[in-house]
């Protein structure tokens, strides 16, 4: 009996290791929905765009250039949204530690001080960053979270 006792534990705490934690991630319909809010925002405040999200890695998944946008705001809303991700925190935090002198993150990898980006909080997780390039820094910064806003609503 005691043999057959400790068998079972013992096959039930295999399986508990086993298990993997769930892990949540952005999917199509997750980025078209954040897409569609960030449009809605730019389209409100009369602003053309360009819009990209990223996931937590910081690997492309959305990159939209609006008509008449500056070519250059395709690097810029990567940059921004790879920022957001990596750092887990908006790249206007990493405007303002420069501003305070913090020079020296001027050269940590894809580190970009430039407001716009901001990253993608689900259930306490990370799950990439959103940026928007093309308009005022704030605005741009407004746009890219009406995307997380929409998101968020949606998973309620």
């Amino acid at each position: 009996m005691l043999k057959r006792t400790l068998a079972v534990i013992l096959v039930l705490a295999a399986n508990c290791l086993a298990q993997l934690p769930s892990k949540k991630y952005l999917d199509l319909a997750a980025v078209k929905t954040m897409v569609a809010g960030a449009e809605a925002e730019a389209a409100k405040r009369q602003v053309h765009v360009t819009i990209c999200v990223v996931d937590e890695s910081g690997n492309l998944l959305f990159l939209e250039r609006g008509d008449g946008v500056p070519i250059n705001t395709i690097d810029f809303a990567q940059r921004k949204a790879r920022h957001a991700a990596l750092y887990r925190s908006p790249s206007k935090d990493g405007a303002d530690a420069v501003k305070k002198g913090a020079v020296e993150a001027l050269s940590f990898p894809d580190f970009f001080p430039n407001q716009g980006g901001v990253p993608i909080p689900v259930d306490g997780q990370v799950l990439g960053g959103i940026s928007a390039s093309g308009a005022k820094s704030e605005i741009d910064e407004a746009i890219a979270q009406a995307g997380i806003d929409a998101l968020l609503q949606k998973v309620k």
